[in-house]
């Protein structure tokens, strides 16, 4: 009988196992035709191009195509960094993106955090309303703005310069004013959208924290020291990586459309796509420079995700992405 009852319990266990392994293919199966579509445009317009790399150690021809085209080492990259400009150009792209970056992670951490002692729902979607809007704003949108309060002669910057006393500035001339000017316009436009992420994150944590903390007396001030900022430090490294990779590419709608294309703004605002981009249509047309140059930005982007992450494991395995 004790052989009978145990050949019935394995029986059961095995039935048991197999009920699972078919829920859990089922849930991944449902799971992954969730994630399909997003999967074939990632291969589509992110895997497969990166056939086009070649075209970086090529001249290429339209004639001959990709594969016939004559490879000429590093020839391309030439065209770009024994230019006297490149210095310059690579130094305003980094330090335009670091400021980018620390400013708009930076606001949007502080806006979150003021954004959660909010109580009223209702001024709650207003307020990521209002700053989430410029995010889905197109950039030559933006531009029009921003030129509606620059423009010399009816714009609202100069109209309230006059009303002090103070001479009108034409701004479009004068690149001092352009790195403040564009660091402005980035943080109005995507604050908001980094802002809704870190508040995700805020109001996700266990509020028996708190709770905790308030019976113990401590204050908003603590508790956003101890409780709020420990919790979502692996966020904020998190989106720091993320936007680490891409401190050698930035929005050419921001760099080019927002400072129209001024020549006189070139010294501080001009930056390695907005380069690229004038070169190519200014006549010089090779697409093997421009995929030299985006294949450099795309690896540098890679070392520096590599070693941020490197750097974020060490200071918390949470805080990692990989």
């Amino acid at each position: 009988m004790s052989a009978v009852n145990e050949y019935k319990t394995t029986k059961k266990q095995t039935v048991l196992k197999l009920k699972r392994k078919n829920m859990n293919f089922k849930r991944t199966v449902e799971l992954t035709l969730m994630t399909l579509p997003a999967m074939i445009l990632l291969i589509v317009f992110n895997y497969t191009p990166m056939f086009g790399l070649v075209i970086a150690f090529k001249d290429f021809r339209y004639d001959t195509g990709i594969l016939m085209s004559k490879w000429v080492g590093l020839k391309n990259f030439e065209f770009f960094y024994k230019s006297q400009d490149a210095g310059q150009i690579i130094w305003n792209t980094i330090l335009m993106n670091l400021i980018f970056i620390v400013t708009v992670l930076f606001g949007a951490l502080l806006l979150a955090v003021m954004l959660n002692e909010v109580k009223n729902k209702f001024l709650i979607k207003t307020y990521q309303t209002v700053l989430l809007l410029p995010f889905f704003l197109s950039m030559t949108v933006v531009a029009n703005i921003v030129y509606g309060f620059l423009e010399y002669k009816y714009g609202i910057a100069n109209k309230l310069r006059s009303s002090f006393g103070l001479d009108k500035i034409i701004w479009y001339n004068e690149s001092q004013y352009w790195r403040g000017i564009l660091t402005a316009v980035n943080w109005w436009k995507n604050v908001g959208y980094n802002m809704v992420i870190f508040y995700a994150g805020i109001i996700g944590i266990d509020s028996t924290y708190y709770e905790a903390a308030s019976i113990d007396g401590a204050t908003k001030i603590k508790m956003l020291t101890k409780i709020t900022l420990p919790m979502i430090i692996p966020l904020i490294i998190t989106m720091f990586l993320l936007q680490a990779g891409s401190i050698l590419n930035a929005d050419i709608g921001l760099f080019y459309v927002v400072t129209r294309n001024s020549a006189m703004l070139y010294d501080t605002v001009d930056i390695i796509d907005t380069y690229v981009y004038r070169a190519l249509t200014g006549g010089v047309g090779d697409i093997g420079m421009t995929a030299a140059i985006g294949f450099f930005q795309s690896v540098t982007g890679l070392i520096l995700v590599v070693f941020s992450n490197f750097m974020a494991k060490r200071y918390s395995e949470k805080g990692s992405i990989f």
